[in-house]
Order: structure tokens, then sequence, then C-alpha cells
């Protein structure tokens, strides 16, 4: 860290950066322009052996290398938050007085530019395999090591152990180190090519690793992320813990070995000579430095490869113009042990199984069939008080190498981090990148564009303007309006706020959107909720929210309004107790009462509660869904607790246009004591509630005189102006 009295020399605090973080055998590299054209090197290095309470030094010269990842990029004059909207400038005098900063904050918007952002993951499989060269040459026992790139973490992040699977590397996160590293504390278990520690001991290296952080943190879950034999040693310690507070992320946990593929691979093995590195080089021709090697490495050029058809074929090639680092990876004989050592795990892995007690997320490959059995996975989610089965159809075995698998994501949608002794909806939530943003406006990207929404707002002078500048920039607010049909107006209002003023709206969702039930629907179909920072419905909710002073989405009518039946379209359906204005006022938050309109204009309601009740199958699924709703509101006694849940069918129509009237925000702040009484809460309520009707009253007169309300003329008028020219709407 840097220190502000400045009593330490720039050198000594890096040379202090690189023994924080840096436990691994690999080389690190200063960056040129921290320390002007001085090179750095130092003569020790901390390799943690799994007891955390002691390390050994070994002597090793730092070198120069190609990884760009493992450089100190860590220190620098600005730096950013984990959500990215803050960036801090930290300025102080030198010894001589010499002015070089002042404190300074800068804020942006993060969002404002979404449109245009790249992936938040770019590292690939030839990335891993480069990198990897540093790892294959070392011996020594196992050893943790946390990556350079992981050093950015939040305060009170927990600690993430990654345990890996047959390579032994630790690089098998490499793809979500950074993303990763902003929110956990990331330590990486090395097991070196030549070690032959069994699986017990092993395990007994992870124990210790575990209670000793236990012991320095006993309020943090510890994480520990492994695949396939990873996965294994990861389910034996927690077994061994069930007192410690362990959350298991298993990626393809190896739960057998499939002998018709394990049993012909040995006995292949066996009668192989032991130059496999030689004998791979001459099998597929490929050198190091001849033209057809040169070739292919130009071929995984990311640009060539991406024009020549994508990931599959820049993966073969990264394979292809790797073989020799593969085949010190894994030389006969280790490869020999690897097989012995997964057999060994497994059992032991099974054998354990009824002593957990951690909360368990599985990620499942659609494509791996060699040491997996959906069976045995189902057995196991069954067996593990708190499982979590999350099925990747479209991936196989190396899932962490995998376009389109975001591990960060895939907690988030999960609801799977937490800081404490369990999930808090509200504190552990992490913002949106850039890109996973992005990743939602390209999910409702035909409704966006089919229904070209139109967002009006009320400035503080009562002043009606196109856009959201009237919304207050600085909460706590409570935005209180009408649910559309199954909520199509919430992904764009969601985004635009989030693009045009960086508001971040914290919608509150029925409970039933939080289940993992994949018995009744999938849960991925709501992951969109959790992204963009749903939370269950209470009034609790409402207050935690309004006290860290955020930006909150209510929807008094819940699922009765969202799930209405025909001919009830823009009706409200609220609660008769006006709760929400008692807790607004308890923090003098501003009401900002909208309407939307347009869900008459994409579609009809042809099937409703009413019709399906008639319907036996149709019946029972809406009972069944009816249920479960209500047994997640257990004690809401209000009419909301026991709604109806169907699924409504629909005929679509040629889209119309979604239109949205922000009203004037009414204000809260020194009402607190005048809005205890009842009555009072009761006029503020209601007042609330016509204007909302007022604003649904005006959206659907003004519609009328909309020129571009049909979808042709909007069409014509992009084609003549630019598809990403506003279209005009009726005058204000």
């Amino acid at each position: 860290m840097l220190k502000e009295n400045g009593k330490n020399s720039l050198p000594e605090r890096i040379n202090q950066r690189v023994f924080l973080k840096s436990f691994s055998p690999m080389a690190v590299t200063v960056l040129p322009s921290i320390l002007g054209n001085t090179s750095f090197s130092s003569s020790s290095r901390e390799r943690f052996d799994g007891n955390t309470d002691f390390c050994n030094s070994k002597s090793i010269s730092l070198r120069r290398t190609s990884t760009s990842k493992y450089r100190i990029s860590a220190i620098k004059s600005v730096t950013s938050n984990a959500h990215g909207s803050v960036r801090r400038r930290r300025e102080y005098k030198d010894e001589d007085g010499d002015q070089e900063t002042v404190p300074k904050l800068v804020v942006e918007n993060p969002y404002s530019k979404v449109d245009t952002v790249g992936p938040d993951l770019r590292k690939n499989l030839s990335d891993f395999l480069e990198e990897a060269k540093d790892f294959v040459g070392d011996g020594g026992p196992p050893s943790w090591f946390s990556p350079l790139e992981c050093g950015s973490q939040a305060p009170g992040s927990p600690l993430l152990l990654y345990i890996p699977g047959i390579d032994g590397t630790g690089l098998g996160l490499i793809r979500h180190h950074k993303k990763l590293g902003e929110i956990f504390d990331i330590w990486c278990l090395h097991i070196p090519v030549r070690d032959r520690t069994p699986a017990k001991d092993l395990v007994k290296l992870i124990e210790r690793t575990v209670k000793s952080e236990n012991y320095r943190f006993p309020n943090r879950p510890i994480y520990l992320v492994g695949e396939s034999i990873g996965a294994c040693l990861a389910l034996d310690v927690a077994a061994r813990n069930p007192n410690i507070d362990l959350a298991l992320i298993l990626a393809n946990p190896a739960t057998h070995v499939n002998n018709f593929m394990s049993q012909p691979l040995a006995g292949m093995l066996n009668v192989l000579p032991d130059g496999i590195p030689t004998l791979l080089e001459e099998i597929f021709g490929f050198k190091q430095g001849d033209p057809l090697t040169a070739m292919l490495d130009a071929l995984t050029n990311e640009f060539s490869v991406q024009q020549m058809g994508g990931g599959m074929l820049r993966d073969l090639f990264a394979v292809s113009a790797n073989l020799p680092t593969l085949s010190k990876i894994f030389p006969k004989d280790t490869l020999l042990w690897k097989l012995e050592l997964l057999k060994s795990a497994i059992a032991s892995a099974n054998s354990h199984i009824y002593s957990i007690r951690a909360e368990t997320l599985i990620l499942l490959s659609g494509r791996d069939q060699w040491l997996l059995r959906e069976e045995d996975i189902d057995r196991i989610s069954r067996t593990l008080p708190k499982c979590i089965v999350r099925k990747l159809n479209d991936n196989g075995q190396f899932l962490f190498f995998e376009d389109g698998v975001d591990l960060v994501s895939i907690i988030k949608c999960n609801c799977f981090y937490r800081r404490g002794q369990s999930h808090d909806h509200i504190s552990d939530y992490i913002m949106p990148t850039p890109f996973e943003l992005k990743q939602q406006i390209d999910d409702h990207r035909f409704l966006i564009d089919a229904t070209s929404p139109v967002m009006l707002s009320t400035l503080e002078n009562g002043t009606l303007v196109r856009g959201l500048e009237g919304l207050p920039s600085e909460g706590p607010v409570l935005y209180v309006g009408y649910h559309m049909l199954l909520g199509f107006d919430l992904a764009p209002m969601i985004i635009q706020l989030l693009k045009e003023r960086n508001i971040h709206l914290r919608g509150l969702a029925h409970p039933m959107l939080f289940i993992n039930d994949q018995d009744l629907i999938d849960p991925k179909t709501f992951d969109k909720y959790k992204i963009m920072g749903g939370v269950p419905v209470s009034n609790f909710s409402i207050y935690k929210l309004l006290r860290l002073k955020s930006h909150v989405l209510l929807y008094p009518g819940g699922v009765r309004e969202a799930l209405h039946r025909k001919g009830e379209e823009y009706k409200l359906f609220w609660p008769e107790q006006p709760e929400f204005v008692r807790v607004a006022s308890k923090f003098g938050a501003k009401i900002v009462p909208f309407g939307v309109v347009g869900e008459d204009d994409i579609c009809d309601i042809f099937l409703d509660a009413n019709d399906q009740r008639k319907i036996p199958i149709l019946k029972d699924f809406m009972e069944q869904a009816t249920n479960l709703a209500g047994n997640l509101r257990e004690g809401d006694a209000s009419e909301l607790g026991n709604q109806d849940c169907y699924m409504p069918g629909l005929l679509p129509k040629i889209p119309g246009r979604f239109y949205y009237y922000f009203g004037k925000p009414i204000e809260t702040a020194g009402k607190e004591k005048e809005l205890r009484d009842k009555e009072k809460a009761q006029e503020l309520y209601l007042q609330v509630k016509y204007e909302v009707e007022q604003c649904i009253a005006y959206l659907k007169t003004k519609r009328e005189s909309d020129p571009y309300r049909n979808l042709l003329p909007r069409m014509l008028y992009q084609a003549s102006h630019g598809a990403s020219s506003e279209i005009p709407t009726f005058d204000i």
C-alpha cells in the first residue's frame, strides 16, 4: 500500500507489493513506467506450503517475461472501485515540498458508452498455454500463489482458494482472475509436474490453509473452487471441516472414472516410450522454430482466427502450436500418476459426502461424458443440504476456458456471493459491469428497438421534458408505479436510467424469482433480475435500501398487476396499507410516481387465469405455482400475500410504442412525525396513487397524437436519419 507520509521509497513499496501478493514460482517483471529506466530484481520470494503460519524462502532472480499478467500494475495514480463509477486520484508532496497532487474526486458514468464496451474476459486457452510455460520446470512441494492482477479486491472480500484439475498449474481461472480479484482474495494451488503428493496429503495441505485463514477471519466465508480432481479434494476438505464456513464451487466434479476410456489410456501410456514430448512433436510434425509452427502461431492471433471461424478453431490452433508446453505439463509418468490420484480422490470424496454441511454450487457441462454422470450429480445434489446445480448444456470439460462462461456472473445469478454468514441481497450485491449491461441490452434488443421507448420526466418547477433530466440524482428515492404485463416495461427503463443518468434502480421483486427449483421453471429465466439488482420484496428490504440512500423501484400492485386478466390493462391493484409512505418518510426519501403505457400496443391476452382454471393441466400448474409463491410469502397477511401465478397466453401484434412518464418528485423530508399519523400517511398514499393514474391517463391520451406510434413510420424515419437517431414523438 502507498504510504502518505512518504517514509518508504517507491522501490521499497514495490518490493512489499511483490512479496505480499506473489507466492508463486513464476517470474515477476516491474513496469518500466514505474521505475523509469531502472530495472529491479529481488533475491527471494515467498511460497506457502499450506501452513500459513510460516513460509519458506528460496533464492530466485526475477526476470522479464512475456506474461504481462504478473507484472506489477497495481500502483497507479488513479484507481477505480469495483463498480467503475468513481475514480480517486491521491496526490501528495515529496520531501522537497514539490507539489505532486491534491485529493480529488471525479465522478463519471461507466455506462454512458456501454454499446462499445468489450467483454470482461479477454484471455483464452492460448494465454493459458503461454503462461503455463513458467510453471512446468519448477520443483518443490505444492504451494499457493496469488496472481498480481487479483490484487485490487474490495475491503472485506472473502478468501477464494482455487484447487486445480488434472493440469495442476493453478492457472485454470486465468480468464477470470481480474474480475474475480475485484471481489475475492484469490489464492491458487500449484502442484508441480513432478510432484507426487497423494490425495490425502493434498487434502491436509488445503485443510491447514482453511483452518489458518478461518482463525484469522472467523466471520468471513472461505470459497473453495475446484475442477474435476480439485472438486473431489474440495469435497473432502468440506467433509473434514463441517464447522468452518465454506462455500464450494465445483466445476464438473469428477464423480467416476469412465473405465471404457481410462483403462485403454493407461495401457497405452504404459507401452509408450518415456520421451513423450519428442514423440508428440514427431507425430504431429510441430517443432519449435520451424515454419509450420510459426504459421500456427500467427493463426492463433485473435483477429485472424475470428475471421476463420471463432473460438473453437482458435483453440485448436492454440493447442497445436503449444504441443511442447502441453507435453511438459503431461509427461507420461505424470499422466499415469494423475489417473491414480483421480481414482483415489473420487473414492475418498464419495465416502465422506454425507458429512458435508457447506453450501455448494455445481457447474455441470452438457458435453462432458468422461468424468461426469448426471445420475451421480443428482445423487450428490440431493445429499448435500444446500446445493444448487447450474447446467451449462453447450459447454465441455474445460469449462473455465470456454467463451460465454463468466464465473463472476454465474455467482451473481445464483446469489452465491456473500461476505458474512449468509447472503444479503443488499449488502452483498455487486453492480453490473458495463459489459454485463451490454449483454442485457443485447438480450432485450428486439423489445427496445421494436418499441422505441419515449421517456418523459418532470423538473422541480413542474415542467415536463423529454428524457430523464427531472429525476433526482441523489438518493434515497422511491419510484412507485404501474406494473406492465409480465414486466415488459422493466428492461427499457432500468437500462436507460443507467445509460443516461447512472441511476441504478434496485427493484423489489417477488421472492419466487430467487428460488432454484428447476422442476418448476428454469432458474436462468430470472438471471436478469439478479444481475440488475432485484431484491425480494418486503418492508425490511425497502427500509435497508432507503437507509443506504438507494434508488428503489416499487410496484405496489405486484404480481396482480403484472399478471392481470383480460381488459384489466392500466388498472391499479394496490393494497390498502400505505406502508411504503411511512418507510420513505423515515429517511426523507423522495417519492417519484410514474406511469407506463404500451402493453396493449404489442400483445393481447387470449388465455388468462380465469380461462386456465377451466383446463385441468394448466389449472394444476397454476395451483402449484401459486402455492409455491404463497409459501415464499408466508406471514404476509396483506391481499398481496396470496396471488395467482400463471403464464398468460398472448397474441402478439405489430409492435407499437412504449411511453414512460415520471411525475414530479414528492418530498417527505421533514414529514416523518406528520406521517406517523395514519390518516396523514393514507392521504399521501392516495396522492401517490392518483399521480400514477394521472401519468397513465396523460400518456394514453397523448400517444394518439404521436405520428411515430406505429412501427412503419419509425422504421422509415430511422432509414432516412440513421439507426441511432432519436425518433420524435408527440408535442409536450
